[in-house]
């Protein structure tokens, strides 16, 4: 987590929406969400390149918090309150009086995760890919010199996933678990992703959604003849509404980011470049996004598998 002040402020505000529909204060949410980037800030402190000795007992810090689930958490963040509040020196006057006002321990988990490190997220996962590849980058030792809590964080809370068939979301979770990815719940769920704005948010999202050119439903008349319907998305969030796969993807994975989020996505050829709701799409792109790369990749290379395709690299 970058200890930069502006992005720690858009972080912040971020993870506001959280505690606001649990019933929280605008005070109190602040003061909640200040105790927590603290402790946070405090444990990245002990590690490369600060290197600091902290002044927090072991069994009240960060990494105290992400050993724990359910009440035991809940229990463990005010354990931690009002242990640093009753303490001398500086520990004691920033904690004094604290109490935790986060009523919901689901709320306070995903808080939490939010707060400790990246999330990565494929919507439309496969067989898991690009989770696994991203997963074998972040565990590389000649690049990552990762200590066993951010090993563990990394297999447990680090990757999710979504794809609409099942046998699919199957095979994607037997990839993972095979590779020692996931903890007692899969990372991985059923759904389609298109289908409404998300309910969280992600650092990086990495996808190569199903080509083809449209969505589309099978409907079975009464005299039991199957004919298919062109699905299109009525998403309020959405910049255009189509029927394209690619393009509600794109549109998707946008409202998918996190505040300074980044996203990398393989489209067919020319998705982006098509007129109407192509075109709507590119302009907020350019607009919104701060756009990093279009890369148009041989088409000779893709041929061989059927297939023509862009990388879009995005960050916003």
């Amino acid at each position: 987590m970058s200890t930069d002040s502006t992005t720690i402020v858009q972080r912040l505000w971020n993870y506001c929406n959280v505690l606001r529909d649990d019933g929280v204060r605008y005070g109190d949410y602040v003061e909640q969400l200040t105790y927590l980037l603290f402790l946070k800030m405090a444990d990245e402190q002990t590690r490369p390149p600060f290197k600091k000795t902290s002044k927090i007992p072991p069994d009240l810090d960060w990494q105290s918090l992400l050993s724990k689930d359910d009440a035991e958490l809940e229990e463990q963040y005010r354990r931690i309150l009002e242990t640093l509040g009753k303490g001398p020196g500086m520990l004691g006057v920033i904690f004094r009086k604290s109490q935790s006002k986060i009523q919901d321990p689901a709320k306070l988990r995903r808080l939490v995760e939010l707060i400790n490190g990246e999330t990565i997220y494929d919507p439309a996962c496969g067989t898991g890919g690009f989770l696994l590849a991203a997963y074998d980058y972040l565990s590389d030792r000649k690049r990552f010199d990762l200590d066993i809590e951010q090993k563990q964080s990394l297999r447990l809370r680090t990757l999710r996933g979504k794809d609409v068939v099942d046998g699919v979301v199957r095979l994607c979770a037997m990839n993972l678990y095979l590779h020692g990815i996931g903890g007692e719940e899969s990372p991985i769920e059923v759904g389609d992703s298109l289908i409404s704005y998300p309910a969280d948010h992600y650092d990086l999202v990495l996808t190569n959604p199903p080509f083809g050119k449209k969505s589309s439903v099978t409907i079975v008349n009464g005299k039991g003849k199957a004919d298919r319907e062109s699905l299109s998305y009525n998403r309020q969030d959405f910049w255009a509404t189509t029927s394209n796969k690619q393009l509600n993807f794109l549109q998707h994975v946008r409202n998918l980011l996190k505040i300074n989020g980044r996203a990398a996505v393989v489209v067919p050829d020319n998705v982006l470049f098509e007129g109407g709701a192509g075109e709507t799409v590119r302009r907020r792109l350019l607009q919104d996004c701060d756009l990093h790369t279009l890369l148009r990749l041989p088409t000779e290379v893709f041929y061989a598998q059927g297939v023509k395709a862009n990388v879009l690299g995005e960050t916003g």
